[in-house]
C-alpha cells in the first residue's frame, strides 16, 4: 500500500507517519474513537487514520479534526459566498434540499459522525454545515442550471480548475503507471487541502486519499485503494447541466474510491445517479492489470 502511494509523490510524507495514536482524549463514555487518530503535522501535511463502521469513521474525523474543520468552514464559506453571489443561509437550504436527499445512508452516517465528533469536541457545527461543504464544488452547476432557466445571466461561466494526467507503458521509465495532479484552487481553500486521510472502512477497500478537513471525499480528488485503484480528475471548464434529483458528485467521488476494484467498477459507480455536479475527465489506473482509462462524467 505505502509503495502504491509512494508512487503518486508524497514518499517523504508517508515515510514520515509514526503510525501513533493521538494524545487526545476520548469523552469517557464514548468508543467511537478507538483505532482512530492523527499524527503531528510534519512538512505542512496532517496525517488522519480513520476506521470501523461510518459513524465511528465520522467521529474520528470530527473529534481529531474539529479546529481544523472549523477553519475550513470558515475559508469555503467566505470562497464559495462570494463566487456563487449567494449567502451561507442560501447554501445550507439548498444543501437540505437538493444534495441531502441524493446522499446514501452510508454516507449520511458518516457525516452525521463528524457533526457528533465535531459537538463532542465543543464545536457548534451542524449537519448542513457539513453538506454544504463537502457539496461546495456543486453549487456553481446547480445555480448555473436555476439562472438559465430564468433565462438569467448572473453567474459566470464555470472554469477550469485542475490539470493532471495519467500514463503507463512506453510512457514512463519502468513501463509502470505514474499519475500526478495540480490543484488550482484559489489560495483561500487550497491552503486547507493539507490532510492525508488514511481510511480503513467496514466495507469497502481500504484507502488513502489528500482532502480537506470536514470533506469525505478527497475533492482534490487524488488518492489510490488498496485494490490497486489510481484516481485523479481535471475539470471540465465551461460545462452547464444539473440533475437537482441526482446523488450528489461529493459522494459518487466518495463511493468510487472506496469501493471500486477495476476501471470499469469506477466508472459505473460514477456514471450511476450523475447529479452533473462537477463535470470532470476521471483519469483512472489500475495496477493490478498496469491499464489506465479515460472518463468523462457530465450531463
Amino acid at each position: 500500500m505505502l509503495r502504491s502511494f509512494a508512487r503518486l509523490a508524497l514518499p517523504a510524507l508517508l515515510a514520515s507517519c509514526t503510525w501513533l495514536a493521538s494524545a487526545a482524549p476520548a469523552p469517557a463514555d464514548n468508543g467511537q474513537l478507538a483505532g482512530g487518530f492523527r499524527n503531528p503535522a510534519k512538512a505542512g501535511w496532517i496525517f488522519v487514520h480513520l476506521q470501523g463502521t461510518p459513524r465511528s469513521m465520522g467521529y474520528q474525523h470530527g473529534y481529531l479534526l474539529a479546529p481544523e474543520i472549523e477553519d475550513a468552514k470558515r475559508a469555503i464559506e467566505l470562497s464559495l459566498t462570494h463566487d456563487v453571489k449567494h449567502t451561507w443561509n442560501d447554501l445550507r437550504a439548498a444543501a437540505k434540499d437538493i444534495f441531502w436527499p441524493g446522499v446514501p445512508d452510508e454516507y449520511r452516517q458518516e457525516l452525521q459522525g463528524i457533526v457528533a465528533g465535531l459537538h463532542a469536541h465543543g464545536s457548534t457545527l451542524d449537519l448542513l454545515d457539513l453538506v454544504a461543504m463537502n457539496a461546495n464544488m456543486e453549487f456553481a452547476y446547480y445555480y448555473g442550471n436555476l439562472d438559465r432557466r430564468a433565462k438569467a445571466n448572473t453567474l459566470a461561466s464555470i472554469g477550469e480548475h485542475c490539470s493532471a494526467f495519467v500514463a503507463t507503458g512506453a510512457y514512463t521509465k519502468d513501463g509502470r503507471i505514474v499519475i500526478g495532479h495540480n490543484n488550482w484552487s484559489d489560495y483561500l481553500t487550497g491552503s486547507r487541502w493539507k490532510v492525508i486521510f488514511d481510511v480503513a472502512p467496514q466495507s469497502g477497500r481500504h484507502f488513502i486519499m489528500d482532502g480537506v478537513p470536514g470533506l469525505i471525499h478527497s475533492a482534490d480528488d487524488f488518492g489510490i485503494n488498496d485494490a490497486g485503484i489510481l484516481i485523479t480528475e481535471t475539470t471540465i471548464g465551461g460545462f452547464h447541466g444539473f440533475n437537482e434529483k441526482g446523488i450528489p458528485e461529493f459522494a459518487r467521488a466518495r463511493k468510487a474510491m472506496q469501493y471500486a476494484e477495476s476501471i470499469d467498477d469506477f466508472a459505473r459507480i460514477m456514471e450511476q445517479g450523475n447529479n452533473g455536479g462537477y463535470a470532470n475527465t476521471w483519469l483512472i489506473g489500475d495496477r493490478k492489470n498496469n491499464e489506465i482509462a479515460r472518463l468523462e462524467v457530465a450531463r
